[in-house]
């Protein structure tokens, strides 16, 4: 199954520092459980969409990440049989300005403004999430570039962890986290995600 991603997520469960070289990249620890944050749905945009660069802002980044489409109800799901519960797959980009996150000491406002999080082009099933490549491209030249062999929480492990927090509703969207080369975007950038079987997520930067 592959489709034009048109969901309407209630929430998306961000993971922070999921990637072992972005923990690196951060000079933060390993973390011994998954890390959690919600971006809003009004933070949801789509392929071709322009991001807001918010008006006070100083650095906004980009981050590339594998997003995990929730298909059905979702209660404290074993690991084991958290592929019964995924429709699929796609791209995303967890914008986040860098700046606010370092002075709150919390994410939500630096990576909750609407436009916040390009998410698509499409949905599909028919890749294995423990072996995609992902990779970012500012302006078209390569920022990142890792796989999801080097997630440090695999997605079956995520979805036990997360639906065992909160009840996961269909449409909900998990973002695996992002590997290295995470940086800043400006007005007038364009932002590319792609992820190996899924396709790429172009979006322009405008200002606020």
């Amino acid at each position: 199954m592959i489709r034009k991603l048109d969901i309407k997520p209630s929430k998306i469960v961000a993971l922070g520092l999921n990637y072992r070289d972005h923990a690196v990249e951060f000079n933060k620890p390993v973390p011994e459980n998954p890390m959690l944050f919600i971006k809003p749905s009004t933070s949801v945009i789509y392929d071709g969409e322009d991001i807001v660069y918010p008006a006070g802002a100083t650095r906004v980044d980009y981050e590339a990440e594998l997003a995990v489409v929730i298909g059905r109800k979702a209660v404290r799901v074993a690991a084991a049989d958290a592929q019964d519960y995924i429709e699929g797959y796609t791209c995303l980009n967890d914008v986040t300005e860098r700046d606010m996150q370092a002075l709150d000491g919390q994410w939500t406002r630096a990576k909750g403004f609407d436009t916040f999080c390009p998410i698509g082009p499409v949905i599909t099933n028919e890749v294995d999430p423990s072996n995609i490549n992902v990779k970012s491209y500012l302006n078209g030249e390569l920022r990142q570039s890792s796989n999801t062999k080097n997630l440090i929480f695999d997605v079956a492990a995520i979805v036990e962890f997360v639906s065992g927090i909160m009840t996961l509703l269909p449409g909900d969207v998990i973002a695996t986290g992002t590997p290295s080369g995470i940086g800043p975007m400006l007005p007038g950038d364009e932002i590319v995600i792609e992820l190996e079987g899924i396709g790429r997520l172009c979006n322009r930067v405008v200002e606020g």
